[in-house]
């Protein structure tokens, strides 16, 4: 007899990562015959370029495989300091540079170091699906901005200012996002710091992620370059996860105020450690090394992009907005629900696109916007292209 043991309150005040689910939902149905076709996925679909690999490979011949300073390798935290310094005319101090296991796991080192229970998290919806949950396992509270296709998934400095609590500690911004593929300008970032100005203590976080993946605007620039009088309070979080195709290796790093990274580094110490060894190698020549693959990979990103932004908006009760990077597209379809028969929200219609047309999405509840649908082009051309055209004829049967 199997025991029912049971969870601790903090276990069950959050959701398995949906994106993750949907997934592993389409895995059990391939395996099971089915040709799906998976738009879930987080992740680029190219390999890791080859002198990264070769890096790693090197560090293994060399012996580097032992511990390294919990926050990561001097060498590693020296090619961040002259990454942000040469792409984002940003100056830090190695104490000012923190290397964690990815850039989920800096994020998570940084809602432990900073948040208190009752603390307030302001977050733009739609959000990346942990930003809320992690706010919580921190025993903060999150406070959700909501936005709509009409206003281009984007809050406004009005938004900003109603959302402001005595309570909050922490902005997350994120841009380009992760869902919406939308980003912020930065007349629009320096409206939002505009506003933070006037709370000094708030901290702020910026999600760079998608930094490199991007077509949108001219150079991408975040909340820091758009008003530099917040860098003094603001946590900038990357990783080479997205830009590299290094998914797998774990590698994310954060620059910021100093008393703010030995709170993380603390949190680090009693939990994962130092990030792999090898990986941080290979992390080192990613930063500093050949860039020619992201012009090329975010090239091939942006053809996939048009192709599906003009299929999504061929169909009737669809409303797709042009990304200006990150590899989703996140069309409304809250009008495509109403016209369907026995379809009442976007999570049931992820499971009729799924059933029916064996193609895998993610619903838009998953990320705070109901009614739309998060779809990946982290995928071949010839996927893209036969996923569409089933999605096309189960709507049109």
């Amino acid at each position: 007899m199997k025991l029912d043991i049971p969870l601790s309150l903090r276990a069950q005040s959050i959701k398995p990562s949906p994106t993750l689910a949907v997934t592993a939902k389409a895995t059990e149905l391939r395996t099971s015959g089915k040709d799906i076709i998976g738009l879930g996925a987080g992740e680029p679909d190219f390999d890791t370029p080859e002198h990264i690999k070769a890096a790693a490979i090197e560090a293994l011949k060399n012996g580097q495989t032992k511990y390294t300073a919990v926050d990561g390798t001097v060498e590693l935290k020296q090619a961040i300091i002259d990454k942000f310094k040469r792409e984002n005319n940003l100056n830090y101090e190695l104490n000012e540079i923190s290397v964690a296991c990815g850039a989920k796991h800096s994020l998570y080192n940084l809602f432990q170091a900073v948040l208190n229970p009752d603390d307030e998290v302001i977050i733009p919806a739609p959000y990346w699906v942990s930003y809320p949950d992690m706010a919580k396992l921190a025993g903060a509270n999150p406070v959700i901005i909501k936005t709509a296709i009409e206003n281009e998934f984007k809050i406004s400095p009005e938004q900003l200012k109603g959302a402001i609590s005595d309570k909050t500690r922490l902005f997350v911004v994120n841009s380009p996002s992760n869902p919406s593929g939308v980003s912020y300008s930065k007349e629009e970032l320096a409206a939002l710091g505009e506003v933070l100005l006037d709370k000094p203590d708030i901290l702020v976080v910026t999600d760079d992620i998608y930094e490199h993946i991007l077509w949108g605007q001219d150079k991408f620039v975040n909340i820091v370059n758009a008003c530099p009088q917040l860098f003094d309070r603001t946590i900038v979080v990357n990783g080479v996860s997205k830009a590299y195709s290094m998914t797998g290796w774990r590698i994310g790093y954060v620059g910021g105020p100093e008393s703010v990274l030995k709170g993380m580094r603390k949190i680090q110490s009693q939990s994962t450690s130092n990030p792999a060894s090898i990986a941080q190698a290979a992390a080192v020549a990613a930063l500093s090394g050949d860039q020619t693959y992201i012009h090329e990979s975010t090239g091939i990103f942006k053809q996939r992009h048009d192709f599906v932004y003009e299929s999504m908006n061929s169909v009737d009760g669809v409303k797709c907005l042009a990304s200006a990077g990150t590899f989703y597209s996140f069309p409304d379809m809250n009008d495509l629900i109403q016209r369907l028969d026995r379809i009442k929200n976007d999570i049931e219609l992820a499971e009729y696109f799924l059933e029916k047309a064996e193609v895998a999405m993610v619903p838009g509840s998953a990320f705070g916007t109901p009614g739309c649908m998060r779809i990946s082009y982290a995928t071949s051309m010839e996927n893209l292209e036969k996923s569409m055209d089933r999605v096309k004829n189960v709507l049109a049967s």
